[in-house]
This record gives structure tokens, sequence and C-alpha cells, in this order.
């Protein structure tokens, strides 16, 4: 059922529904700007692996009775950390690692939810996202760490670029590529904790990943690169809820998709364009 136009724009007005579009064009902006490195160096399933196991640290901020978003940053960069270090201390392929931990946490997860009597009906919540429920606590800490992020990546830009378009470049050059690595997994871990409430643990990384993919189709500059995946998880984001309050649908799921129209726009345009993705060839 869809929402009359005065309707709409009477919801738009409402405070809640202001909050949740101020987290999504902060928390999508956030998203797109550390997926655009994350998918240059191949950390997309770590970002999912991370998303999936976020539940654990939600899971353990509702049975100690605080707020699991104040739980879930530490949880995930403890997290982030442990699951970065057996990858590159194990045997088995990052791929097949990262599946194991991250399914099995999030069985856990569920499991130990489904005990909870006065959480059990929040779990759809927690999977597919609530960011109607989003609070000025929430806000601050995703304002701060986009702050954060951007004096991070503004600070270490040489070394992200070189790491990302050329690692063996960037070890030659001296840059302190495990450091950066790990420092780049703890920034990329609080992004993800704190854009869980935008669109869930299950669909975490398709917020992350594919407004970066389609930037990357249609940019061939690294600069207008970046900025252009935050600029496409923002409006993503934005225009998710939009539709989400116009039709009455869940609004992670319609983040998710406003974001694949876009990336199949790009798609289309770079076919159209016979542009050629950035990085790709060298």
């Amino acid at each position: 059922m869809s929402v009359e136009p005065a309707g709409l724009l009477s919801l738009l007005a409402l405070p809640f529904m202001q909050r949740a579009l101020l987290a999504g064009l902060l928390t999508g902006g956030l998203g797109g700007l550390m997926g655009s490195f994350a998918v240059l160096r191949q950390l997309s399933f770590f970002s999912d692996a991370l998303g999936h196991s976020a539940l654990l640290g939600i899971t353990l901020g509702i049975l100690l009775g605080v707020n699991p978003t104040v739980v879930l940053i530490p949880f995930a960069v403890l997290f982030a950390l442990l699951v970065s270090s057996l990858v590159d201390n194990s045997k088995l392929p990052a791929d097949a690692l990262l599946n194991i931990i991250y399914s099995s946490s999030l069985a856990i997860a569920v499991l130990a939810l489904s005990q909870v009597r006065s959480y059990a009906g929040g779990i759809q919540h927690l999977l597919f996202g609530d960011i109607l429920g989003v609070s000025w606590l929430d806000l601050s800490l995703i304002a701060a760490l986009l702050v954060a992020t951007i004096l991070y990546l503004w600070c270490t830009r040489r070394s992200q670029i070189l790491l990302s378009l050329d690692e063996p470049l960037a070890l030659s050059r001296g840059v302190a590529a495990r450091w950066q690595r790990l420092l780049f997994v703890i920034v990329l871990a609080m992004v993800v904790a704190l854009s869980i409430k935008a669109v869930g643990v299950l669909l975490i990384s398709a917020f992350v990943v594919m407004p970066a993919c389609a930037a990357r189709l249609v940019s061939r500059h690294f600069g207008r690169y970046v900025v252009l995946a935050a600029g496409l998880g923002a409006a993503g984001a934005v225009g998710g809820l939009v539709v989400s309050a116009a039709f009455n649908l869940p609004s992670g799921p319609a983040v998710v998709m406003v974001q694949l129209l876009g990336f199949l726009a790009a798609l289309a345009w770079s076919g159209l364009a016979g542009s050629r993705p950035m990085g790709a060839g060298g």
C-alpha cells in the first residue's frame, strides 16, 4: 500500500523520520567511502563476515542489558583483529575460513536470541535493519566516526591509494602494509558495526559494496571514484528510506534495492559508453 504525497510529506516531517534520513545519509556515505577501498583491496567478503558476526555483539549487549550499539563497536574491532590474525596464519583459503566464521557466529547468535523472550520478536529488525529506531546516541556515534574516517583516510591517502592499486609498489615505497591493513580493518569494523541499524546483518555487505562497485564502473580517476562511491551510498540510503516510507516497505531491503538500481544503471551506462572500470588492466 502506497502513501499519498501529502501523507508522505507529513511522515518525512516527523522527528524520528528526520533522524532516520540523517542516519541514512551519514551511514550511506560512510559505507560507500570505506567500500571504495574495500572493493579494490578485495575485502568485500571480509565486510560480509563482520556484518554477520556482529549479531553476536548485539546479542551480548542484549544479554548484559546495555545498549547493543555501545557493546557492538569494541566487539566488532576485537572480532576483526582476531579474524584478520586467523586469516593471516591459517593454511585454509581466506574465503573458506571467513565463511565458517560468519556462518557459525550467526547461528550461535540467532539461537541465543531465540531464548530471550523479550527480544525474540525483534530478530527480524536485527537481520534486515530498523533505521527508524535510530537514536541521537546512534547519530552522534555515526557522525563522529564519519569525521574520524575522513581524517584517517586523508592523512594516510598516499598509503591507501598505493595499497589499493598496487600493493607491491606500496611495499617498495616503504609503506607499512601490515599496520595500514590492521588500521583499515579496525575502521571497517566500526563502520560495519554502526551501519547494522540501517540495513541489518544480512544486507550490510551489499550496503558497503554496491555503491563502490557502481562508482568503479563509471570512474577511472581514483579521487572521483571515492567521492562518487560515498555519494551513491548516501543517495541510495536516503532514496531507499523515502521509498520505504512511500510504499510501507522494510527500510533495510528498500535501501539495498535502490542501491541495486543504481548499480544496474552504472552497469548499463558503462556498457553504452564502452568505458573500462578503474584499475582494470592496470
